[in-house]
């Protein structure tokens, strides 16, 4: 196994293949500029001449003061029975500027007859020909060899022949593709052998898997362990399908688990981090269940494991949260005992003003505040504010005066879907007004929105900015509302939850009533209350 590993991301274009996913060329900049920073050895910016988005990717992209990452264009070999100084793609290509090209081929018998449905001599030559011909433009060339792993399976000896023939070409990386994504560890690894073996030390081979069988990170670490030296992936496992090796854990376990050194220490820091500058620069809630840098990942609920990570840090946990960037959390419910609550006090610093009667008392808040409805055992950010209001000296940076939701049918709005009455279209209205207090001033202030908890969210901002500006770096990236006590009609209690993020933290907070803008605003209050806190602005 290599003790050096070269990261190779393709998040802006494998990434962006997955449902759903869409970046704009500013979203493909800013996150260029964060792999850069992480440390990924080479970007895939895109596919040349694929799109408008991508060509003015790779024309901004070179304006970028890039510190250690090689942009990467990617494209097709030419075409069957055209010549490669002719070939559009490689035209496209070249005109990226990108000092490294990667390009895809065929190496499956079956794939190059009935697919491509060309022969396999002209498959061959158009790997050799667009190889040289982007070395004689002074490219680096990488060869990704699609189908790879289902071709070697079919006819090893010309998925082999097609690294071969790339390889004299003068390719500086051969990358085996699992592009089905249906190739075990197990194989990939004793296939990774074998090539090493049949093309000999020249040969700087790489791993792109794919997760249709939820092995796509364990692939990539067994392609590894059997001499790979380069790893394809994407941030969070977005991609093609169920994803691509999920770059973030592939990390992970390199730096953590193999003891290679794939980026720094102060770089594996800032893992979680990116983690979520991604999601929410794709427009998706990171998952709070990710390995590693999930906000769930060092998360301890049963209370015998809360004890124990209190006496040892690693009883119930595989790594030191913060060498990723993250941190525990005990999670609190009605089964919750003071142990776990002394340990979240302990963790924010506050034991020297809550003493254990002061944990006692913040044990039946929680059992009171969830038989009204409230759950803090998915809304971490709300109990930190339980424990903080409970201090002695505690000043709420804001405070509501009142609120009032006016939603009506109005044929001027331009918010909402509306609805139709006689062929005509009446869309809904959302209008809230707020009055918060900040020190000795009230800010009355007034919103329209595309639902009542948008309107509200934008009234209070209007109240706060003023005093927290900084406040405009929160973003709402989801809403969830259940129905707590079923069956008792309207009058039963619903419970909101809120997903926050700033682009480097996400957060939940819980509201629960009777009356669901009530729990929204509870919960909508306690979003900004924590990130107020948290970020050092309120309390000063």
């Amino acid at each position: 196994m290599t003790n050096k590993v070269e990261l190779y991301d393709t998040t802006l274009r494998d990434g962006t293949q997955q449902e759903g996913i869409s970046l704009s060329v500013e979203d493909k900049l800013a996150i260029t500029e964060r792999l850069d920073q992480l440390g990924i050895d080479v970007i895939e910016g895109g596919y040349a001449g694929a799109n408008p988005k991508d060509d003015e990717y790779f024309q901004r992209v070179q304006s970028l003061d890039l510190k250690h990452a090689q942009i990467a264009a990617f494209g097709n070999t030419r075409r069957a029975n055209v010549d490669a100084a002719n070939d559009p793609t490689l035209k496209a290509l070249l005109d990226t500027n990108a000092p490294v090209v990667t390009l895809v081929g065929k190496s499956s018998e079956y794939q190059v007859k009935d697919v491509l449905q060309t022969s396999l001599e002209e498959n061959l030559a158009m790997i050799a020909d667009s190889v040289t011909y982007l070395k004689e433009q002074g490219r680096r060339v990488f060869f990704d060899a699609e189908h790879f792993f289902d071709g070697f399976k079919m006819n090893a000896e010309y998925a082999t022949q097609a690294l071969r023939v790339a390889m004299d070409a003068g390719a500086e990386r051969l990358i085996l593709c699992d592009t089905n994504g249906g190739t075990l560890p197990s194989e990939v690894a004793d296939i990774v052998k074998r090539i090493m073996e049949d093309l000999g030390d020249d040969a700087v081979i790489g791993i792109h898997s794919h997760n249709d069988t939820d092995t796509a990170v364990a692939s990539a670490i067994a392609a590894v362990e059997a001499g790979a030296f380069q790893v394809q992936g994407c941030i969070n496992g977005y991609g093609e399908r169920t994803g691509n090796a999920n770059m973030v854990s592939v990390i992970g376990n390199l730096n953590l688990k193999m003891g290679v050194e794939a980026i720094s220490k102060e770089q594996l820091e800032t893992l979680t981090e990116v983690s979520n500058f991604v999601s929410e620069r794709v427009n998706r809630s990171p998952d709070q269940f990710q390995p590693f840098v999930g906000s769930s990942a060092f998360s301890h609920k049963g209370g015998l494991h809360a004890a124990a990570t209190q006496k040892s840090a690693q009883a119930y946990q595989h790594i030191e949260p913060s060498l990723v960037g993250n941190s525990n959390d005990v999670v609190i419910s009605e089964l919750s005992g003071r142990g776990n609550i002394v340990h979240r006090i302990k963790e924010m610093g506050l034991a020297d003003d809550l003493d254990d009667a002061a944990a006692r008392q913040i044990v039946q808040h929680v059992k009171d505040q969830e038989s009204k409805g409230f759950s803090y055992e998915g809304a971490n950010a709300s109990f930190d504010l339980v424990l903080r209001r409970a201090l002695p000296n505690y000043e709420a940076p804001f405070e509501l005066v009142d609120f009032m939701v006016v939603i009506e049918n109005r044929r001027r709005s331009s918010f909402g879907t509306g609805w139709r009455k006689d062929g005509a279209e009446h869309p809904m209205l959302s209008e809230a007004t707020v009055k918060v207090r900040v020190g000795e001033e009230i800010m009355h202030t007034a919103a329209e929105g595309d639902g009542p908890v948008g309107a509200l969210d934008g009234a209070l901002r209007k109240g706060l900015v003023d005093a927290y500006p900084e406040l405009s770096a929160i973003r709402l990236t989801d809403y969830k509302v259940r129905v707590v006590n079923e069956g008792v009609g309207t009058g039963a209690a619903v419970r909101v939850v809120i997903e926050s993020a700033d682009g480097k933290d996400v957060w939940y907070t819980v509201g629960a009533s009777t009356n669901i803008l009530e729990a929204s605003w509870l919960a909508l209050t306690d979003s900004f209350e924590w990130w107020l806190f948290q970020n050092g602005v309120a309390g000063k």
